[in-house]
C-alpha cells in the first residue's frame, strides 16, 4: 500500500512520527506483499525543519511526484493557519487527491486540504485550538470540532498531534482488521480507541472573558455562588445590566446561552476538582452546583463524552496512564 504524508518547514514532528510509526509496527506484522511503503514528501527534496527543531530527510519534492496514492496525508504545524500555499501546490494536491483511494489531514493540516477545496461539503475536525479558525474561514466545511478524527467518505481528518495515531490505527484496521491494529496498538502503548472527544483535552473556559468585561463579571459571579440554583434575572442583576444587554451581550461574546455557560463554569471546576483532589464525586458535585453526583455524572458525558470517574483516572496528577494488555 502506498502512502504518502506531505510536510513542510515548521511541521510537527509528532503529527509526522506517530503515523509512521503504526504503520512501521504494521509492517512488522504484514507480509512482504501486504506492508505500506510511506513515502514523505516535501516543497522539494531535501531537508525539513519540524517546530521542535529536528531535521526530516525527504526524498522527493511534491512536483517530482504523480503516483496514485492509497492514502495521502497532510501532517500540520503550529503556524500552518497563516501559511497560504501555493497555487502550484494546490493543484498538484487537488490532482493527487482525486486520484487517491484515501486522503486527508493530521492536526490542522486540515487548513491546507481546505484551501484546495477539498474539505467543503465535508464533515472533518481539527485540533480543538484551531478549530473556531477553520469554522470561520472555511464554512463550507462541516466541523465536527469534538471528534477526535472523522471519516467521510474517502476524506480522513483527526484532531491535533497524537490523534494521527488514532486515526492511523482505524485505516489499519479498515484494511487488514480489528485484531491486527490492537496488536500494533498494544506495541505503540496507546489506546485502540480513545474514550471521549477533544474537550477533555481543552483548557478550561476563556469564551469571551476577554472580549467583554460584563462576561468576565459572570465568570467571576457564577465562580463564587456556584452553588446556588442561577437564573439569568440574578445573573444580570449581579453584574448591573438590563436581562436584555445581558442576552445581547451574550449572544455576542459568549456564543452560547447563560445556561450552557453556567453549566460549563462548573464541568471546569469540577475538572479542576478531579485532577487535584481525591474528593468523593458526591462532594466535587455538591461543590461545582450539580444535583447529584447522576446529574454531574450526565453533564460529563454529554459535554466530555466521559465520566467524571474517568476523567479523574485520565487526568489525576498521580494517576498515569493505564493500558490494560487483556
Amino acid at each position: 500500500m502506498k502512502v504518502a504524508v506531505v510536510i513542510f518547514d515548521g511541521v510537527q514532528a509528532l503529527d509526522v512520527a506517530g503515523p509512521l510509526d503504526v504503520f512501521a509496527e504494521a509492517n512488522t506484522i504484514l507480509t512482504e506483499q501486504q506492508r505500506y511503503e510511506v513515502t514523505l514528501v516535501g516543497p522539494r527534496a531535501g531537508t525539513v525543519t519540524c517546530s521542535n527543531g529536528m531535521g526530516l530527510s525527504v526524498p522527493y519534492g511534491y512536483a517530482d511526484l504523480d503516483t496514485q496514492w492509497d492514502l495521502l496525508l497532510v501532517a500540520g504545524g503550529p503556524q500552518l493557519p497563516d501559511v497560504e500555499p501555493s497555487n502550484d501546490f494546490l493543484t498538484w494536491l487537488q490532482n493527487q487527491a482525486r486520484d487517491a483511494a484515501r486522503f486527508g489531514s493530521v492536526c490542522n493540516g486540515a487548513f491546507v486540504l481546505a484551501h484546495a477545496g477539498l474539505l467543503d461539503g465535508k464533515e472533518v475536525t481539527t485540533h480543538w485550538a484551531d478549530a473556531g479558525r477553520l469554522a470561520h474561514e472555511f464554512p463550507q466545511a462541516r466541523l465536527q470540532p469534538d471528534k477526535i478524527f472523522v471519516r467521510d467518505g474517502r476524506l480522513v481528518t483527526s484532531a491535533g498531534v497524537t490523534a494521527g495515531i488514532d486515526l492511523c490505527l482505524s485505516l489499519v484496521a479498515e484494511d487488514w482488521g480489528h485484531e491486527l491494529a490492537v496488536r500494533v496498538a498494544k506495541r505503540l502503548v496507546v489506546y485502540i480507541q480513545r474514550e471521549g472527544g477533544q474537550s477533555q483535552y481543552s483548557p478550561y473556559m476563556g469564551t469571551g472573558r476577554d472580549e467583554d468585561p460584563i462576561i468576565g463579571k459572570v465568570h467571576r459571579y457564577v465562580t463564587e455562588h456556584i452553588t446556588d440554583a442561577l437564573s439569568i434575572e440574578q445573573l444580570a442583576d449581579a453584574v448591573g445590566v438590563s436581562r436584555r444587554t445581558f442576552s445581547r451581550v451574550f449572544a455576542k461574546y459568549a456564543k452560547l446561552t447563560p445556561s450552557a455557560f453556567v453549566e460549563q463554569v462548573r464541568v471546569d471546576s469540577a475538572r479542576k476538582l478531579l485532577e487535584d483532589s481525591d474528593a468523593p464525586l458526591k462532594t466535587v458535585a455538591w461543590q461545582c452546583g450539580f444535583s447529584s453526583a447522576t446529574h454531574m455524572r450526565t453533564t460529563f458525558s454529554r459535554r466530555l463524552e466521559v465520566t467524571p470517574k474517568q476523567y479523574r483516572q485520565r487526568f489525576r496528577g498521580d494517576a498515569g496512564m493505564q493500558v490494560s494488555f487483556q
